[in-house]
């Protein structure tokens, strides 16, 4: 029998404001995350210094926002009435300590209370801000929290408003890099939530004059169906079309902030747009059909609002203030009034959203009796299938998501790479499904396909997206394939599954493809993983002698014992992104089409071999 350690008073530790935030990053920001997701930890320190300026603009100060990011350092120039001097250096360094406390100075504001600004100070290998006001400035810097330098109050003939640069700490994120698009998307929604506002970022102007009718025109990756309904109030705003794509898209904000998994106040816009449409047809429609094709933009401003997160991606708010009416109340009494008057004033869009709604009601019965085997087959299958070998924590569980480990699935080639993944995964997060051979080109098939095609079908039904990815049961949907010919076509067969029948997993951020190994130099002594050719001239330029290369030519060469190392801590994953202004469906059928003269022509124009890329490497 083990002896029990003794529990005394030597067991109890009180942690600074700085080293608690160090410890349990998470708790502040999210994970942490190379850079490579949304909502990884760099990226919401840029928000959380982003939602002070937004806030100065929304209280009447301040039109402008400069952001550059270079060499990884991040700054960000607010023209705001700045910080107060003698408060500086407590505003970003004492916790509990902020301006948002009095209700009367920011009634609906958006930055986290009190720590935002503390948690990038003590995330950061260096940070610094500068408060310019009434004439005067004042300077700190820091690094790691620590206050390093104190600069005296000087005289300036600056603008007012706030300064903060800073370094995320490498020792926090690991090989972190910043990408464009997830930056350029969380300034844009900034841009489309407050009209008027310029945001400069590294030379490039972002400015809205339509707020949430500019964004759904920006993020319309298909035709709409009728032009872009856009409906403002007093604390809300809508915009609404559809298009002939499958699924549900949703844009949603509170006070300004993003809530990409959405909350009361999306579930009752869902709610409230089915009950409003059904009122004006006079028709029972399935709100199923209803919703079938839309985007959807909406945007409240609430009193006090509750999220459900510390990094407020989800609201939780049942009432848009202490004395306001219920979210239910106010949504739908806002459309139900202005959306009904639009559709009267507008009968040609009314008439084309009919025609969207009984087209969805026609494909949806022609599919109930293949969806119906389809279902009965799935079942059959589930009970031995071995496709899906699932993980035991999953996104949809009813639990806290930001307490939970993000989960993944590995989609993989054949049962050699899937053995590998396999044995060596962490069988509580990580997930994989395996596939036979190439799956089919889904490009201008119906989703009849997605029910008819065995594979398709267990694919969807692992992920749980059928109706929406509300339900998507991983964080990550990681495409595993070989570097080699057939493998890359595997990864173009796969994006196009998603991009024709899913595309809100690739928009809103689930799906990457996994790097791994192209060649392992080692000695005795010390082994390298390189994957690229500029890493394997490092690594052998760092070891004595002649050491031993082997080049990986699919990931079913790589040992289970080896493979740990690249799904683990220090995966490296590509996401699939989609740009602002890719029309998906000309995408779709350049790559994916019948036009193989015109494919085959730029192909040779931009086909590179294996020499040119090593040269580019040198």
């Amino acid at each position: 029998m083990t002896e029990e350690p003794n529990y005394t008073e030597d067991n109890i530790r009180s942690l600074d404001w700085k080293e608690h935030i160090r410890l349990r990053p998470g708790m502040y920001i999210g994970k942490l995350g190379d850079g490579g997701a949304y909502d990884d930890g760099i990226y919401i320190m840029l928000k959380e210094v982003v939602d002070n300026c937004i806030d100065e603009f929304v209280m009447g100060h301040g039109k402008t926002i400069d952001i550059s990011i270079k060499d990884k350092q991040v700054r960000v120039r607010d023209y705001g009435r700045g910080i107060p001097l003698g408060k500086m250096i407590d505003a970003v360094s004492k916790m509990n300590t902020g301006g948002k406390y009095d209700s009367k100075a920011f009634k609906k504001s958006v930055g986290l209370n009190g720590v935002g600004t503390k948690a990038v100070n003590a995330l950061s290998s260096y940070f610094k801000v500068e408060a310019i006001r009434d004439g005067k400035t004042k300077k700190a810097e820091f690094e790691r929290g620590n206050l390093v330098t104190e600069h005296d109050i000087e005289e300036t003939t600056s603008r007012k408003g706030t300064k903060v640069t800073f370094l995320p700490d490498e020792e926090i994120f690991k090989n972190y890099q910043f990408r464009s698009q997830y930056i350029e998307k969380l300034l844009w929604n900034y841009a489309f939530l407050n009209t008027g506002l310029t945001i400069n970022f590294n030379g490039e102007k972002i400015f809205s004059e339509e707020g949430l009718k500019d964004l759904i025109k920006q993020n319309l990756s298909n035709e709409p169906v009728y032009p872009i309904i856009h409906l403002k109030g007093e604390d809300i705003e809508v915009a609404i079309t559809h298009t002939q794509s499958y699924g549900e898209e949703y844009h949603s904000f509170v006070n300004g902030q993003f809530t990409p998994q959405g909350g009361t106040h999306q579930g009752e816009f869902r709610a409230a747009y089915v009950k409003t449409i059904r009122e004006f047809f006079g028709k029972d429609y399935e709100a199923s059909d209803v919703r079938s094709g839309i985007v959807g933009g909406i945007s409240v401003k609430v009193m006090e609002p509750v999220f459900e997160s510390q990094t407020k991606t989800k609201l939780g708010s049942t009432e848009v203030g202490p004395d306001g009416p219920s979210m239910r109340a106010f949504i739908t009494d806002f459309l139900k009034r202005e959306l009904d008057n639009f559709l009267h004033k507008n009968p040609d869009t009314a008439d084309a959203l009919q025609r969207r709604i009984m087209q969805s009601e026609r494909e949806r019965k022609d599919m109930a009796g293949i969806k119906k085997l389809a279902k009965k087959r799935a079942k059959e299958v589930s009970l031995h299938n071995k496709k899906l070998r699932d993980c035991r924590v999953h996104l949809n569980d009813d639990k806290d998501n930001d307490n939970k480990p993000a989960t993944t699935l590995f989609i993989t080639e054949g049962d050699s790479a899937s053995g590998s993944i396999t044995k060596s995964r962490n069988v509580n997060t990580q997930a994989v499904f395996s596939l036979k051979g190439k799956p089919l080109n889904s490009y201008g098939l119906t989703k009849k396909i997605v029910y008819e095609n065995e594979e398709f079908n267990l694919l969807q039904a692992a992920l749980n997206i059928e109706e929406s990815i509300e339900d998507l049961r991983y964080n990550n949907i990681v495409i595993a394939t070989d570097a080699d010919v057939d493998g890359m076509h595997i990864r173009l067969l796969l994006i196009t599954f998603f991009l024709q029948f899913f595309p809100d997993v690739i928009k809103n951020g689930h799906l990457f493809v996994l790097e791994t190994p192209l060649f392992r130099v080692r000695d005795k002594q010390q082994t390298f993983y390189c994957y690229s050719d500029t890493e394997k001239k490092e690594a052998i330029e760092s070891l004595k002698g002649k050491p031993e290369i082997t080049r990986f030519k699919g990931l079913g060469e790589i040992s289970p014992n080896e493979f740990k190392y690249f799904i683990g801590e220090d995966i490296r994953l590509s996401p699939v992104l989609i740009g602002q202004d890719t029309p998906i469906p000309k995408l779709l059928e350049f790559y994916m089409g019948k036009n193989t003269p015109d494919r085959q022509e730029f192909i040779i124009e931009n086909l590179k071999v294996e020499k040119d890329l090593v040269e580019e490497s040198i």
